[in-house]
């Protein structure tokens, strides 16, 4: 089984399963650009993994690649967390090898924990531009069937979310990944209206300029807390982030800076580059136009 495999085999062969899994498609070429083997060794990983699970892929004869059987099931477990980090930041060693810690370190911990088979599925429409048909537990009408173009991942902090066109509404919004509790791919074709090019909330680029709430009596902890430059943090976001960037770090939007300074150290001092930004309505203290799925 896998535990008989090399450590060196064991990262290989776990990128080759997560990368078709995930993904939706695996290319010997894929093995061969990661990890920088010849393709005798990429070739050698592809057969000892099919020994180990050969009911996970087949192949598709017209795109040249392997892509995972209906009946797949994960050879490693991998845990949300880490594969939601090899999907923001690019694939490391993929496995929880439980290696202890260069000195104390302890965080919050995460208490959201979406289902693999859930975000395999989301990530799978995403790399081949296609829809689903999912059920949505949302807030305020609980759970309804949606046609979604997932076009993105976008983590804000406290969990993920999916950054889908809605084909209900005709518009781009955000889903959170944990609510959707079934998602099959939709065949058919996607518009490039419905795709992440067309998602202007997305593609504007806002510029904040954040500094020490005007309130505070002691600026300069907080320039130091957040390395700032001249008193000021200059932080590029999309525009469908930023709302969740300056709820995140608790920073007021407002205009007059209105905010209790002693639960809000930040304040934006450019609030006005919010016009427009539809996730504005979840910054502290902004009023915007503008809501969230």
């Amino acid at each position: 089984m896998a535990g008989d495999l090399s450590q060196s085999q064991r990262e290989r062969i776990a990128y080759l399963e997560l990368k078709a899994y995930f993904a939706g498609e695996l290319r010997r070429a894929d093995i061969e650009e990661r990890f920088g083997v010849k393709p005798a060794a990429a070739t050698r990983d592809l057969t000892a993994y099919r020994q180990l699970a050969p009911a996970n892929l087949s192949y598709d004869v017209l795109a040249r690649c392997y892509r995972p059987a209906k009946t797949f099931k994960s050879v490693f477990e991998f845990s949300p967390d880490r594969v939601l980090a090899w999907l923001l930041h690019g694939f490391g060693d993929g496995l929880d090898l439980k290696l202890r810690k260069a000195a104390p370190c302890e965080g919050p911990g995460n208490l959201v924990r979406p289902d693999l088979g859930i975000l395999a599925t989301v990530t799978r429409a995403m790399c081949a531009k296609s829809a689903l048909k999912v059920t949505y537990l949302s807030l305020s009408s609980g759970a309804a069937s949606r046609e979604l173009v997932p076009v993105a991942l976008a983590d804000n902090g406290l969990r993920w979310h999916v950054r889908a066109f809605d084909r209900s509404r005709s518009r781009f919004g955000d889903f959170v990944l944990s609510r959707i509790t079934h998602a099959t791919e939709v065949n058919g074709s996607v518009d490039e209206h419905e795709l992440l090019g067309a998602d202007e909330q997305w593609t504007r680029i806002v510029d904040l300029e954040i500094v020490p709430h005007p309130g505070v009596k002691q600026p300069k902890a907080i320039e130091a807390d957040y390395g700032m430059n001249g008193g000021v943090l200059k932080i590029k976001t999309r525009a469908a982030l930023a709302g969740y960037v300056l709820r995140r770090w608790s920073i007021d939007a407002s205009l007059d800076h209105r905010l209790d300074p002693a639960s809000h150290h930040l304040w934006l001092r450019n609030s006005p580059i919010l016009y427009g930004v539809e996730s504005a309505t979840l910054a502290p203290g902004a009023s915007s136009s503008g809501s969230l799925a």
